[in-house]
């Protein structure tokens, strides 16, 4: 996956808090992300987010 540091990525379950889009903080074989509606952060493992990313926006874009 072509993911980097400060896309933002639309998972395909929610945060608990109902949003889900992420902001990208680390990648390595842990992501670390922040919900950008409460600002949580969760460490997932690799394959687990990789598996759950819908879509990807990448950083400067607008959607």
């Amino acid at each position: 996956m072509d993911v980097s540091v400060g896309d933002t990525i639309i998972m395909k379950k929610p945060h608990p808090c109902g949003e889900n889009k992420f902001l990208v903080l680390r990648i390595g074989m842990d992501f670390r992300i922040r919900c950008l509606f409460c600002g949580r952060e969760v460490m997932l493992p690799r394959g687990k987010c990789e598996k759950n990313i819908k879509k990807i926006i990448k950083n400067g874009e607008n959607d």
